[in-house]
C-alpha cells in the first residue's frame, strides 16, 4: 500500500485515476483548486478512509508525505486554459516546480501529465517523442503548449540535477465519462449538441484528424508508466486516426433519433491539422497499448451524458 498524491484529482482524468488507485488499496491525497475540477467526480470517494481531498492551488507550495505523485493539475481544454492564460502558465510552471520540490523532499516518484500539444501543429506524422514540435510561442494556445513544454524541461532538470525519479507522459486526446459538457472538447461538444438537437459544429472543413483514447486505457497507461523505471517522455494515446467529420457522423449514428445537422465554422488559429501518436515506445517499454474501440468508448460516453441533468435528451 502506497500513499499517492494526485494533483488535479477532481478533474476528468484525475478522478478516474483515483478510482483505479483506491481499488488497488492505496491511500490517495487529492489536490485540486476546483477551477475545472468537479465535486461530483470525487463524491463517491468521500466515505473511503483511504481518500482525502485537499482544496489547494499548487502555485502555492504544500507539505505532504507521499510515495508517488501524479501531477495532472492544469486546465486542459482551450475554453478553460484561454480563460486566464497567465494563470494557466503559472500552473504549468510554478505548480510543476512546487510538485517537483515536494517529490524531491520526500523522495517520491513523480509523473508529469504532459500533452500532445507540445508538438503544436506538427510537421511530422505520426508524432514520435524525438520530434521537437512546431509551436507558436505567442499564439492563442501558447499558454498551454509552452507551459507544458516548460514543465517537461523542469521535470528533466529535477531528474538530472536533483536525482528525482520522474516520468513524463505525453497524453493525446482522451475521452469518456466525467468529461465536462462545457469544456469545448470535440467529443463532449458533439455528443451534447446531438443530445440537445443542436447543430453539430465543425471548425474547419472536417478533414483535420485526431486520435481518441478512452479514459480506462489512459489510466492504465499512466499507472504502467508510474510503476516502470522509464522517465520518458512517452506518448500515451490511441493511434487510430479519424477525421473530425467522421467523428461527428459516428456520434450522430450512435445517438438514434437526433435531428442535429453538421454545420461548419472557421478553423481557429494554430489548431493542429493532424494529430496521431506513435506509441512504439509505450508498447516496448510499458507493454501498453489501448484496447477500447472508438465506438465502444463513445457509447459509454454518450450513456454518461444522457444522465447529466443539464443535458436534454432527445
Amino acid at each position: 500500500m502506497k500513499t499517492i498524491v494526485v494533483s488535479g484529482g477532481a478533474g476528468f482524468i484525475g478522478s478516474h485515476l483515483i478510482e483505479s488507485l483506491l481499488s488497488k488499496g492505496h491511500c490517495v491525497l487529492c489536490l485540486d483548486n476546483m477551477f475545472t475540477g468537479s465535486k461530483k467526480n470525487i463524491e463517491c470517494f468521500r466515505g473511503n478512509p483511504k481518500f482525502e481531498f485537499i482544496r489547494h492551488d499548487i502555485v502555492v507550495p504544500i507539505l505532504l508525505e507521499a510515495d508517488e505523485i501524479y501531477h495532472l493539475a492544469c486546465p486542459a481544454s482551450p475554453v478553460h486554459y484561454q480563460n486566464n492564460p497567465i494563470k494557466t502558465l503559472k500552473t504549468s510552471v510554478i505548480g510543476t516546480l512546487n510538485m517537483l520540490g515536494l517529490a524531491k523532499r520526500v523522495n517520491a516518484r513523480f509523473l508529469l501529465a504532459s500533452t500532445s500539444e507540445v508538438y503544436g501543429d506538427p510537421d511530422v506524422h505520426p508524432q514520435i517523442e524525438s520530434y521537437h514540435g512546431n509551436v507558436n510561442p505567442v499564439g492563442p494556445r501558447a499558454c498551454y503548449d509552452e507551459g507544458k513544454r516548460a514543465a517537461e524541461t523542469l521535470t528533466v532538470g529535477y531528474r538530472d540535477y536533483n536525482n528525482v525519479n520522474v516520468g513524463i507522459a505525453r497524453i493525446f486526446n482522451t475521452y469518456g465519462p466525467r468529461m465536462l459538457p462545457n469544456d469545448g472538447r470535440v467529443v463532449s461538444n458533439f455528443i451534447c449538441q446531438a443530445l440537445q438537437g443542436e447543430d453539430i459544429t465543425i471548425y474547419g472543413d472536417g478533414s483535420q484528424t485526431r486520435s481518441f483514447c478512452f479514459i480506462n486505457d489512459m489510466v492504465n497507461g499512466l499507472t504502467k508508466l508510474m510503476e516502470s523505471p522509464e522517465s520518458g517522455p512517452i506518448n500515451l494515446g490511441n493511434p487510430h486516426e479519424v477525421t473530425i467529420k467522421e467523428l461527428a457522423e459516428t456520434i450522430l449514428r450512435l445517438i438514434k433519433g437526433s435531428n442535429s445537422e453538421i454545420v461548419y465554422r472557421t478553423l481557429p488559429k494554430d489548431d493542429p491539422t493532424r494529430r496521431k501518436p506513435d506509441i512504439s515506445l509505450a508498447k516496448k517499454a510499458l507493454k501498453w497499448q489501448p484496447k477500447t474501440p472508438l465506438e465502444e468508448g463513445l457509447e459509454a460516453t454518450i450513456a454518461y451524458f444522457k444522465e447529466e441533468p443539464e443535458i436534454s435528451n432527445v
